[in-house]
C-alpha cells in the first residue's frame, strides 16, 4: 500500500477549526457565499435526494442555504471539528443529525446517501483520492456529489508577498500558505475515484481588505490559517510580517482605491455521480452509423452511412 504524503498537519487543522467555531460570526462570509452557489446547483437537477451528507459543514452554512432544494428529507452534518459540528447543530432550524467525522476516514456504511455536499473543506485533506473514493462508496448507485474547494490561485497575492518578504528580510523562505490543487488534477482524481459524468467549473471571488493584517486575521477567525506540515514552527518575525504587508500594498493595491487590497479566492466545484444502471452510457467504439469525416466536411447526405 502506498503511503499518503502528509502535506497538512491534520491535528493543526482540527485545532484551528475548534478555535474558530466560537467566533465565526462576521467571518463566515466566504462560506456563506460559496454555500449559496453550491446549493444553487441543485435547482438545475430535476430529482429529489432523500438522504444527504454535508461533509465539512463548518457552522452549518449549507444546511441554512438549502431552503428545500434537492427535496432533502434527512441532512446529516459532519465536521472534523467537534466544536464546529456543535455550532452547526445549534444553527440548524430543524433536528439535524450532526457528527464529528474525519474526511479522510468516513465512518459511514456503503450506499448510505443519495447526495454528498461539501463546501470549502476538502482542500485540507491529505489523501484526496482516498477521500473521493470513500465518498463514492458512501453514495447509493446514481447518487450525486457536489464539492467546492479552494483551488490553485487562491491567496496568490498573499503567498507572493510572504515569499518576497521572507527572502528579502531573512534570506530564505519556508512554506506558509497551503498548496492548492489544479482543475486538471481534480478532473483526473474524479476518474480515478470511479465517478461518472464529472463536471468541473471555477469561480473567482475577490474580497477587498484595508490591509494584509485584516486579511490574515480573517483567515485565522475562519479556521483557515496555515497548517502545512513542513511549515516553520516558530512565530514569523515581526519585521518579515511588516515587510510582507508593505509589499502587498505596493504590488497589489487597488488602482481606484489605494487604501484597499484585493484577496483572490479561486473556487472549483466538482459535480459527479456514483455509477448507476440508469445513467447515459457512451456508445461502443465503432457502433456509430454516421460517417464523421463527411459530417465535418459538410458533405453528408441522407444516403451516407459509416462503412
Amino acid at each position: 500500500m502506498n503511503e499518503v504524503m502528509q502535506v497538512f498537519d491534520r491535528r493543526t487543522v482540527q485545532l484551528h477549526r475548534d478555535r474558530a467555531a466560537a467566533k465565526l460570526d462576521g467571518h463566515d462570509f466566504l462560506f456563506l457565499e460559496t454555500a449559496e452557489r453550491l446549493c444553487d446547483r441543485l435547482d438545475d437537477i430535476k430529482r429529489s435526494f432523500n438522504t444527504a451528507l454535508d461533509l465539512g459543514c463548518h457552522g452549518g452554512e449549507v444546511g441554512r442555504r438549502l431552503n428545500g432544494r434537492g427535496g432533502i428529507e434527512t441532512l446529516v452534518q459532519a465536521d472534523f471539528s467537534t466544536a464546529m459540528a456543535a455550532r452547526a447543530a445549534n444553527n440548524s432550524d430543524r433536528a439535524t443529525p450532526t457528527l464529528s467525522v474525519d474526511e479522510e476516514n468516513l465512518a459511514f456504511k456503503d450506499a448510505s446517501f443519495d447526495l454528498v455536499l461539501s463546501n470549502l473543506s476538502m482542500h485540507w485533506v491529505n489523501d484526496l483520492p482516498g477521500a473521493l473514493i470513500q465518498i463514492r462508496k458512501a453514495l447509493k448507485p446514481d447518487g450525486l456529489m457536489i464539492v467546492s474547494m479552494l483551488a490553485e490561485r487562491t491567496l496568490w497575492e498573499l503567498r507572493e508577498s510572504l515569499m518576497a518578504a521572507e527572502i528579502e528580510v531573512e534570506g530564505g523562505m519556508s512554506p506558509r500558505v497551503s498548496p492548492f490543487a489544479t482543475v486538471q488534477d481534480l478532473g483526473s482524481l474524479l476518474g480515478r475515484a470511479g465517478f461518472a459524468l464529472p463536471v468541473l467549473d471555477t469561480d473567482t471571488i475577490t474580497v477587498s481588505y484595508p490591509d494584509a493584517f485584516k486579511l490574515m486575521a480573517d483567515l485565522r477567525a475562519m479556521g483557515e490559517a496555515g497548517a502545512v506540515a513542513g511549515r516553520r514552527k516558530q512565530f514569523t518575525r515581526e519585521d518579515t510580517i511588516l515587510r510582507a504587508a508593505s509589499y502587498y500594498r505596493e504590488k497589489f493595491a487597488d488602482a481606484d482605491q489605494q487604501d484597499r487590497i484585493p484577496a483572490t479566492f479561486d473556487i472549483v466545484t466538482m459535480t459527479a455521480w456514483a455509477p448507476g444502471p440508469n445513467q447515459p452510457q457512451p456508445l461502443e467504439p465503432g457502433s456509430g452509423e454516421i460517417n464523421l469525416s463527411l459530417a465535418l466536411d459538410g458533405k453528408l447526405d441522407n444516403g451516407d452511412k459509416k462503412t
